[in-house]
Order: C-alpha cells, then structure tokens, then sequence
C-alpha cells in the first residue's frame, strides 16, 4: 500500500497526539474534516493502523521483512554507535544486551537485498566491529500487554487475599474460610 505525504502526517499526529479529535487533526493539518476522517478509515482498512495506539504494521508500509541484528562495538563506543543506529529508518527497535554482542535491534526491509544494504550500512558504522543477523520467519506471539496485565491483576488479588493464598488450587475451600 502506498503512504503519501498526507498520510504520513495523519500518522505522525497519531502517534505524537493520540488522544486529539480528528476536527483538530483537520485543522492543524489544513484539510478537510472528512479528508481526514477518510483516510484515517482506509489506513485502518489496509492494515497500516492496527491498533488504536496507534501501532503501525512495517509490512503494510512496504518493509514485510524482519530480522534481528545482533552487533558488536569497539569498547567505549556504544554510544556513539547507539546513536549512529537511531539515523538509519529501518531500524524499529535497539537494546543492549548481553551476551553475544553489545546491541540487539529489530530491521525491517524491503526485502532480502534491501536487508543486505542496510546490514552493510550498520557495518559501515565507526565502532561496530562486526554484524549477526537473524531472519524471522513467523510471527508467534504478536506484541501484547492485556495478558501480562492480567496475570499481574491475578497476582495482587491473590496477594491481598489470605484465604486464596492459603488455598491457591481449591477456590471452595478458599470461598468458605472467609
């Protein structure tokens, strides 16, 4: 699918102000309500916009391939090679690490030569001494909190509860002790 120039901004003013009225996003961005309003709906119908956050899809904005790059850095230059990453668009994410290499990030690309160019790129960087990459295949577990929210609202009500803490695994027992 291609993004404009105007959808580029709706999507910024997504991110950067999610909680603003699409009239305001009309009148900041100098178009139409409706304009706005439309294409915010076909954004959403093309699977760019995917949650209401919003999350936008690397895929649906022409980048379906992922890989994991693991680099390592000249002592004392993480960062400043940490900095030099956030300059390179098709890297989403970078964390240190530890292990087997200094950083971690998430690339997507094009496709698999585009990958090689922006591999290239990151070895091209002043301090990265050399690259590992990892392709990801399939998704498993798509991004989620709701659950890790759950299970900790789980948690404290266990917590503050004596009689379940007592009887974690027989909820009747638990029910007749309070």
């Amino acid at each position: 699918m291609a993004v404009d120039e105007l959808d580029t901004r709706i999507l910024r003013l997504l991110i950067e102000q999610p909680r603003t009225s699409v009239r305001e996003y009309a009148r900041i961005l100098g178009v139409a309500r409706g304009t706005v309003q439309a294409r915010i709906d076909r954004l959403e119908r093309d699977g760019v916009i995917t949650a209401t956050g919003p999350v936008l899809s690397p895929a649906a904005l022409g980048h379906p391939v992922l890989a994991f790059v693991h680099i390592e850095v000249t002592q004392g230059h993480l960062d400043e090679v940490g900095d030099a990453l956030a300059a390179v668009p098709e890297i989403v994410e970078a964390f240190s690490i530890t292990g087997g290499g200094d950083l971690l990030t998430r690339v997507v690309a094009r496709d698999n030569g585009h990958l090689e160019d922006v591999i290239q790129r990151l070895i091209q960087l002043p301090g990265v001494v050399r690259t590992r990459t990892e392709m990801a295949l399939r998704e498993r577990v798509a991004h989620r909190l709701l659950p890790l929210v759950e299970s900790v609202g789980r948690a404290s009500s266990r917590a503050l509860d004596p009689a379940r803490r007592r009887f974690p695994r027989d909820a009747s027992r638990a029910g007749n002790r309070a």
